[in-house]
């Protein structure tokens, strides 16, 4: 992928260096759906960046200032003009605005340069600040999937299925909301 800059970030694949700042967010993942990415050791996180860094589906989120992984992107082409869209953030640069330009920025990309119609997010019914951030964004709630899938279980050892939302945006409607699309 070719690197995405906006005022504050940078968006771009992974690098090796990249190891500690996705080792700060992974560790303790605070939504139910990142759980199965959860790393301990900065040689797990290591390992996972080198993963990461051979595709451009999951892209990293950084400070321009000093090129600091602070959150991911990630997405999934779904049919030829249909893309789904998710994102990941270091807890301690949250409140910044760095998930909104982050993610217009990439909105923007797939629009103009992957030549999207249609973007989609998933998103559990009780992660509230990433239902702002889709509301923000200019994404229209579609429907709540109700049990919808299970990241984990209850003590028992029984699935715990949660709801789970889903927001999303045409091109056309990124395009008449002009808020939408600068940067």
């Amino acid at each position: 992928m070719k690197k995405i800059e906006t005022n504050r970030l940078i968006i771009r694949n992974f690098y090796k260096a990249d190891s500690r700042g996705l080792l700060e967010y992974l560790a303790n993942p605070r939504v139910s759906c990142f759980l199965e990415d959860k790393v301990q050791t900065i040689e797990e996180a290591a390992l996972k960046i080198q993963k990461r860094g051979e595709d451009d589906s999951i892209i990293a989120v950084c400070l321009k200032e000093s090129d600091y992984l602070i959150g991911e992107i990630f997405y999934l082409k779904e049919e030829q003009d249909t893309y789904s869209i998710g994102w990941h953030f270091n807890a301690q640069y949250e409140g910044k605005g760095y998930a909104s330009e982050s993610v217009k920025a990439f909105l923007k990309y797939l629009f103009t340069q992957k030549d999207a119609r249609r973007v989609y997010a998933y998103v559990e019914e009780d992660n509230y600040k990433s239902q702002k951030l889709c509301k923000k964004l200019g994404m229209r709630k579609e429907g709540c999937f109700v049990e919808f899938i299970s990241f984990t279980t209850y003590e028992d050892g029984t699935p715990k299925y949660e709801n789970t939302l889903q927001y999303a945006l045409l091109k056309n409607e990124w395009i008449k909301n002009s808020s939408i699309n600068e940067l």
